[in-house]
């Protein structure tokens, strides 16, 4: 609220369309400003999910344990959680158009906003055609299968969870039934914290006995991506409750079959059948991903080829041009 004063006391717009999840600002431009406000939401800033998470009591990488095993500590944030929830539904339901990333977030916002008769699903825009671009053949310059995962080291993506369903996997295969197997996992770290977090995956992999079958690859320049999408079998996702997931759409539109966590985005918006055809698979526990992997790794190479170019017939509704259409037909009647 300060930022967005700081701003209206630069410039007061006719306009005013927040996309940075600042709820808390749309009230201040429309009822000072006197601005037409719109939103467009990536991600809750509390969910109905965050709610049950403190009520069970059950920790997570936003609930801490020292919280969890005290019910009082739990009530009083429960509490706190069900006052910002409301204060949260009272900003954001000064908005004059609502648009929402995903059907997850899609969900959970006309809970908390209630603003049903202007809220619609604007899908984030994807550079899928840099990645369409790939060829699409079954990719074999070495033996063996590559696995790739993509996303930043942040708790909520839960690398541990491939780590060990990869694991599992290696035990199921024995010596015989499967060719050799590499995970690769990619992506970024933005500070201390994340150089840490990467330690404590290379150590889960030296205790589970996969350290040789596992490789990590960090803040790599994107062309180095695109060549380990061309390459991978497999791409692996496991956050639980992905508001929409653009690492998802880049490995479909590769041609990587995906495996994501069978939950938000993921499950509602872009793992689902095209035109009748699978795009890709959903998983939850380890040994879901290990079997699910397992399943992939044994299918003939015309299934899986025939799977790859259903999901990247699928992904060409979240390209650049596809949002351009969408947000600006949200817009319109701010403009009016």
């Amino acid at each position: 609220m300060f930022l967005g004063w700081e701003a209206l006391m630069q410039c007061v717009p006719d306009v005013y369309i927040d996309s940075m999840g600042y709820a808390f600002t749309l009230p201040l431009f429309k009822y000072v400003g006197g601005c037409r406000v719109g939103s467009y939401v990536h991600y809750p800033t509390i969910s109905t999910d965050m709610f049950s998470v403190v009520k069970n009591q059950n920790a997570g990488f936003n609930n801490a344990g020292f919280i969890t095993r005290n019910p009082f500590l739990s009530k009083v944030k429960l509490i706190y959680y069900y006052w910002f929830g409301f204060m949260y539904g009272l900003a954001g339901s000064c908005s004059d158009v609502v648009m929402v990333n995903s059907s997850w977030t899609l969900a959970h916002i006309l809970s908390l906003w209630k603003a049903g008769n202007c809220t619609s699903i604007v899908y984030p825009p994807c550079d899928v055609q840099t990645f369409l671009d790939l060829p699409l053949h079954e990719k074999k310059k070495t033996p063996g299968h590559l696995l790739v995962s993509i996303g930043q080291f942040r708790p909520e993506k839960n690398h541990p969870l491939q780590i060990r369903a990869f694991a599992k996997l290696l035990n199921k295969k024995g010596a015989e039934s499967l060719p050799s197997l590499k995970l690769v996992l990619i992506g970024g770290c933005r500070n201390k914290d994340d150089e840490l977090r990467v330690n404590q995956l290379r150590k889960l992999s030296e205790d589970l006995g996969v350290q040789d079958h596992v490789e990590f690859k960090i803040n790599i320049p994107f062309e180095e991506l695109k060549k380990y999408l061309s390459e991978a079998t497999i791409g692996l996702h496991t956050m639980w409750n992905e508001h929409f997931g653009i690492g998802i759409v880049e490995c479909m539109a590769a041609g990587t079959i995906i495996l994501a966590h069978k939950s938000g985005g993921p499950k509602l918006d872009i793992v689902v059948p095209y035109e009748g055809d699978v795009t890709g698979f959903l998983a939850e526990s380890e040994e879901g991903y290990a079997d699910m992997m397992a399943q992939i790794l044994s299918m003939s190479a015309e299934k899986r080829l025939q799977i790859r170019k259903s999901a990247r017939a699928s992904v060409l509704r979240f390209s650049d041009q596809e949002f351009e259409v969408t947000f600006l037909l949200s817009v319109e009647k701010l403009f009016k």
